[in-house]
Order: structure tokens, then sequence, then C-alpha cells
């Protein structure tokens, strides 16, 4: 009988029972990937020996491009430092920018920023928690959350010109007032996303296939989850009440009620659970700011925005987004563009350094959980 090269050498490591390790390429272009971004992971069969993130698929180099461009042309850049929630990064940057001016923003236009803000935190959430379904198998609830998503995304093509990048938010203010009807409209909308609350619990957090497969996954304590970076509702769902909105208040939200709760279990379950939570009070949020939304102007008169000059000096400015906290450090020389702009993202202490520690151990089928749950944002990791 004719045999095959190599059928000696299998015999053999079928008889010793020895398991080879092989590369497996998890992304940049993989269903389970949340954008240009990739894992090597180094595995034994199904299971995770050791994996190595493999970042610059984006080749974007934001910080470094911000230089080169005037203080309002990076207002078209730094919303795709993260796409699914990218108001936050114009709200930091441009809070920043005022920071250094020494100017206020108008009272109305710190509510408009606050209900924008609310409206993106409340698009990202959607997208997450259908992702969490998706990387289950379960994309009946993937697929209600993105319409109700989309919903969302028809309020800011109203409002702004534009559903994914709204560059809605100037220094001084935002680019124009809330045209008319539209905050009924996004009264309507929260009521909406109110009602399809019972559904969702239905299809996901109330299924025994998603708490079987979440429950213990990747816990992270409090003090790991704090010594590490994490932020936002990964840090809340290790039982941290830290939230920037209510720590360090900012737009309007010094002026409205923001409650903090944890659910404290710390895995992957529990971090599902918090953004339900972290839903739930983003829709009683927006309610709040547009009960007390003030008259009065939208922005302040800086002149030609394409020639502003910004004084010399420096500021940091944080927003709580959908990941946690997003900053900016802004430094001006005195000129038409930054001197220099660093970002602190909130995905990567999970998605770039964390992986080393809790991937191993896990199966191929949990990579995609471990993304969706920890809500990583590969740009925000290769800015």
């Amino acid at each position: 009988m004719y045999l095959p090269d190599g059928y000696t050498t299998l015999t053999k490591r079928a008889e010793k029972d020895d398991r080879e390790v092989y590369d497996l390429f998890f992304g940049p272009n993989h269903p389970g990937m949340h954008g240009n971004f990739g894992y090597v992971l180094e595995m034994e069969g199904t299971q995770i020996v050791k994996v190595r993130p493999n970042a610059g698929m984006l080749h974007r180099g934001f910080e470094k491009s911000m230089e080169n461009k005037r203080w309002v042309q990076n207002l078209s850049l730094i919303p795709r430092v993260c796409v699914p929630d990218p108001d936050p990064n114009e709200v930091a940057y441009c809070q920043a920018v005022e920071a250094i001016m020494g100017v206020e923003v108008p009272r109305r236009a710190r509510y408009i920023r606050s209900v924008v803000l609310e409206l993106s935190r409340l698009g990202s959430f959607l997208m997450g928690m259908g992702g969490v379904g998706g990387a289950l198998g379960h994309y009946s609830i993937m697929y209600l959350m993105m319409e109700s998503r989309d919903r969302i995304l028809d309020l800011f093509e109203e409002l702004t010109g534009g559903r994914v990048y709204h560059i809605y938010n100037i220094p001084g203010g935002v680019r124009r007032d809330i045209p008319p009807g539209w905050k009924q409209k996004v009264l309507d909308l929260v009521d909406h996303l109110e009602k399809r609350i019972p559904e969702y619990d239905r299809l996901l957090y109330e299924n025994p296939v998603v708490h079987t497969r979440l429950q213990g996954l990747a816990p992270l304590s409090a003090e790991e989850a704090l010594t590490s970076g994490i932020v936002g509702p990964n840090l809340r769902a290790s039982g941290v009440k830290a939230d920037v909105r209510v720590d360090a208040p900012y737009a309007a939200y010094d002026e409205v009620e923001v409650n903090i709760e944890c659910s404290g279990g710390g895995d992957a379950l529990a971090r599902a659970v918090q953004v339900r939570m972290d839903y739930l009070e983003a829709i009683r949020i927006i309610r709040r700011l547009l009960a007390k939304i003030p008259d009065g102007s939208f922005k302040l008169d800086l002149g030609n925005l394409m020639k502003l000059k910004v004084p010399a000096g420096d500021a940091y400015s944080k927003v709580e987004s959908s990941k946690g906290e997003f900053g900016y450090y802004v430094v001006s020389n005195g000129g038409m563009k930054p001197y220099r702009v660093a970002v602190r993202g909130p995905s990567l202490p999970a998605g770039l350094y964390l992986c080393h520690k809790h991937l191993p151990g896990m199966k191929i089928d949990d990579v995609a959980v471990w993304m969706a749950t920890l809500a990583i944002c590969p740009p925000d990791i290769d800015r």
C-alpha cells in the first residue's frame, strides 16, 4: 500500500498524543473583530496558548496628523478615533481648545452638546449589545438593535447632515441650532427605545445560552481594573463607582441628575448587564436635559474658524464616552494649528495588554466575545 510522506511522523505523534501548536490569525478582516485590528493566536487545538496583538492595520496616525491641520479642520478627523461613538472626541477636543482660549460656551450649547453625547452613547450601546448577540450567534437581537440604531442616525442626519460622522461640535459651541420639531422627535425616539427593552431582555439578557457563555468569562477584579486603566462601563462592572459626568462634570451634566449604578460581577456577563443599566440611564438623562434646555445662543462668535489662532498654552479635557474616559491633551504654541495633541482612549488597556493575561486558556470562539463585552474600539488603539 502507498503511504504518503509524513505518514510515519504523524503516526508517532498520535502514539505520543503530542499536540501541535499553530498560529491562527484573528482579524483584521474577521466578522468577530471590531475594526481593522488583529490578534495572532498561538493555538493548541481550539484553545489559545498565547496572543500577539497585531496593530497597525489602520495606518492613520491621528495624533501626528492633527499637528498639520488647522484647529477646525481636525474636527473632520477626530470622530474616526472611535467610529461607533464619534461625538465624545469632538467635545473633548473642543473643550480643551476652549480651556486654552479661556472662553465659556453658551448654556444652550452645553445642553445641546449633552443631548448629542447621550444619543451617541445610545447608538454605540446598541451596536455593542448587538455585537455581543452576534458574537454568540444570536443574530436576531443584533438586527433588531441595529434597526433601533438607525433611528438614532436618522436624527443625527437631520441635525448635522451626517449619519456616522457629525462634525457638529466646534470651538465655542455647536455648528447650528436644533431644527424645529427635533426635540419632540428625540423624546418620541427614547420612548420607543425604552419600549424595546423587554424584547431585548427576552432575546439577550434572559437567554440561558448567553448566561452560560458569559458567566465567569474574563473576570476583572476592581483592583486589576483600576491598576490597568480600565474605565467606563467596564470599570463599573467590576464594582468601581466612577463616571466622568459625575466626578468631573462638563457640558450640562452639572445641571441634571446622573445616577451611577454598578453591576459589580466583573465578568463578561456583568459587563453586558452594565451596558443595559447605562443604556436606561442615558434615556433618562436625555429626558432631563430636554426638559431644561434653555433659550439663547448656540455658539460664540469666534470669527472665521479657519483663521482661528489659539493662545499658547495647554489643557487636558475628558468626557465619559460609551466606553469610558476619552481625554484630549492639547498644546498650542499660539499658531493656527495645534503644536501637539495626545489622545487618552479607553480601549487600549484591554485590547492591547490585558489580552496577554486573559485570552490564553480561552477557546477560539471566546475571542469575539472578549472584544464585544469589553467594547474594544481598534482605531482608539492605532491612532
